[in-house]
């Protein structure tokens, strides 16, 4: 078998918060596909680094009172810790923020703009007086144009859908310091996409490169016909400036994958000089080169990123491996049910990898969501690694460790089962190389399944208490062990840690695919001690409880909606023209509503339709715009407060009767306030 040389990275994870389950189903999918490939005898590099440049970082190191520099220092160490703590295999962790990373953006950009593929031309933005930075559209709040509703995003209308420029915004204020932003002209460097079209749709078809089902997705882009790239952005900002452009920065998509190679680079300085950049980056590099992403930044891998690459006359990757989202529970994630689940806090009550396991068991080759339900996980675990797998040593053990001076029996009793478990690894191979690892699993039980069926029906206990068949007990429970061998040779790209225990408990110097290859015959072992515990519910239910984040609000009903309420009219008598009196706002007939349903609306990402118990004979249909606060599970029966005389309002999702007051802590009405779906909110 020819050794092949290959490049793995990880999507980046941005350096502005923890990590949590939903990014670990990418890392330990792209961790056990590069032990598979080592335990097979490749030449395998995997390396990653934080995504740390953008305005949310630098916002959120001011807030903290730090520079953006000890910022992300510090979410990296947490990172790096979470990471270890799931035995991802990195072989270097960068930072996207490195000198590499810089003059590796700068030299990509040069060669872009070289070839004629970088177009300056002047953009209006709305720019904030008193902050001295333009606003993106999550930064602007307004009066939609179209419809006058109020308190609008700078990019679309969640009351009537009409989507707009930031400019056409009425009544524009910044949400970071409230003021009235102005309009501004400024120069931004697109990178021109269109130029690369026809290579694009070519090289998104080539086999192998992409899944099916993400190339044709891509189809619509170029149906839509490609536009140029913005790729900068104004000072103030986190990040690297353009080459040639005083306060013009890259955007972060931009230097981020450039970090792939940064990061890659960095490790050849420090750690591997014997290997050479352009053997695995050049344009004729025939070692092979795969990033692990979700699916949600696909179209930055597959079309920006070969593009610039190919601009700048370097290769482009062998293949994009796209994993799908986590679900928990059947459900998204969800801070209120304690399934938004960190690293962290996972690792203060479970061991790690027995998530690998499950998610190994779950893993195929399909852009797929996953799901976690943590009852199956429970059952799973105890029943495959505990009940099966583990159980194989410790009834086998046992007996060699006691009777048999901690020596397996000089021959093997049962030749053709062990072969039949050696030869079973060319197709568990085969799976993992083609990331079908719950192929792999079901491979491996299945063999696990025979081996303790083949002990049962021995019953070595049976026969240990029998005069004169101490030698077959001897060469019963070496079997055993030699198929447990097999079992955990094959768990070691999921289970490395665990794998380690048992080439120690083994005695062996290789724990790799081939070594499989051999049989332990008069081999010494150590004692047996346990593995690995049981997953108790109870540890699970602690983790979900750590895990909550409570939507019930910490005020009583009336306390929230005056605190609301005040906030309100100050900000009315700030944002529009014309004054209220507070007669006008005691009009204002606010009423206890129960949430009976709560659905998404397709086409927007901003609102939820509720259906509401206002303690009328019918219910009420009200639209309202907390997508991004809340998940729609979280809302059933529970207890709002709405506004009940407002008058009915057509948008085009339908109509809207009535509206929900706030969102945030205010939201939802303690149960503790015994209020009842129409009681009069005062």
């Amino acid at each position: 078998m020819s050794v092949r040389k290959i490049l793995v990275t990880n999507a980046l994870p941005y350096a502005n918060g923890p990590i949590h389950m939903g990014h670990l189903l990418g890392y330990i999918q792209a961790d056990i596909w590069v032990r598979a490939m080592r335990s097979l005898g490749h030449d395998v590099t995997y390396v990653c680094a934080d995504d740390a440049h953008g305005t949310a970082i630098m916002l959120s190191a001011k807030n903290g009172g730090v520079t953006p520099e000890s910022y992300i220092a510090s979410i990296q160490k947490e990172h790096e810790s979470d990471f270890a703590a799931f035995n991802i295999s990195f072989d270097h962790y960068d930072s996207t923020h490195s000198s590499e990373n810089k003059i590796r953006a700068e030299e990509i950009y040069l060669k872009n703009y070289q070839a004629g593929h970088i177009a300056v031309r002047p953009v209006t933005q709305l720019f904030d007086p008193e902050k001295q930075m333009f606003l993106s559209d999550r930064f602007i709040k307004g009066t939609c144009p179209k419809c006058n509703t109020e308190d609008q995003y700078g990019d679309a209308c969640e009351s009537c859908g009409t989507t707009y420029n930031a400019i056409e915004l009425l009544n524009p204020r910044s949400t970071l310091s409230g003021s009235t932003p102005v309009e501004k002209s400024s120069d931004h460097y697109f990178f021109k996409l269109p130029d690369f079209n026809h290579y694009l749709q070519q090289w998104t078809r080539d086999q192998g490169r992409l899944p099916v089902s993400i190339a044709n997705k891509l189809d619509e882009w170029f149906e839509a016909g490609l536009s140029d790239w913005d790729i900068s952005r104004d000072a103030p900002y986190f990040g690297f400036e353009i080459p040639n452009a005083p306060n013009k920065y890259f955007y972060v998509w931009v230097d981020a994958p450039i970090g792939y190679m940064a990061s890659f680079e960095n490790y050849i300085k420090t750690k591997r000089p014997e290997l050479s950049f352009e053997e695995y980056w050049g344009k004729d590099s025939k070692n092979e080169v795969y990033h692990f992403i979700g699916k949600d930044i696909v179209y930055f891998h597959a079309l920006f990123w070969p593009a610039m690459l190919e601009g700048a006359g370097y290769r482009t990757p062998t293949a994009l491996f796209v994993n799908g989202f986590l679900t928990v529970n059947g459900q998204k994630m969800s801070k209120s049910r304690g399934t938004f689940i960190k690293a962290a806090t996972y690792k203060e009550y479970l061991n790690p990898e027995q998530l690998r396991y499950y998610f190994a068991s779950k893993i195929s080759d399909k852009v797929e969501d996953s799901d976690l339900n943590l009852d199956d996980f429970i059952q799973k675990v105890n029943s495959d690694l505990v009940g099966k797998v583990i159980n194989i040593a410790s009834r086998c053990a046992k007996f060699i460790n006691k009777d048999f001076n901690n020596t397996l029996s000089k021959q093997c009793a049962e030749l053709e089962l062990v072969q039949q478990f050696i030869d079973a690894g060319q197709h568990i191979m085969q799976s993992y190389e083609a990331r079908e690892f719950s192929t792999a699993i079901r491979q491996i039980m299945a063999l696990a399944d025979k081996a303790n069926q083949y002990i049962d029906e021995k019953k070595p206990w049976s026969l240990a208490k029998q005069e004169g068949q101490e030698q077959q007990v001897h060469d019963i429970c070496s079997v055993g062990i030699n198929l447990f061998r097999q079992l955990m040779v094959y768990l070691q790209p999921v289970l490395p840690a665990l794998a380690d225990e048992v080439q120690q408990f083994l005695k062996l110097e290789h724990f790799n695919f081939a070594s499989r290859e051999s049989i332990l015959t008069d081999w010494e072992i150590n004692t047996f001690t346990p593995l690995m515990q049981r997953v108790d519910k109870k540890a699970v239910d602690a983790m979900v409880d750590a895990s909550k984040s409570s939507l019930t609000a910490i005020e009583p009903a009336v306390k929230a909606v005056k605190k609301t309420a005040k906030t309100t009219v100050t900000t009315a008598q700030n944002t529009t023209s014309e004054s209220i009196q507070i007669d006008d706002f005691l009009k204002v007939d606010l009423r206890v509503a129960k949430v009976l349903q709560a659905t998404t609306v397709d086409g927007s990402d901003k609102l939820l339709q509720l259906t509401l118990d206002v303690g009328e004979t019918e219910p009420r249909n009200v639209f309202s715009g907390i997508r991004a606060q809340y998940v729609p599970e979280d809302l059933q029966d529970k207890l709002v407060v709405m506004v009940a005389n407002l008058a009915p309002r057509k948008m085009r999702f339908g109509i809207s009767n009535g509206m929900v007051l706030c969102s945030g802590d205010g939201f939802i009405i303690s149960p503790a306030s015994n209020a009842k779906p129409g009681d009069k909110v005062s």
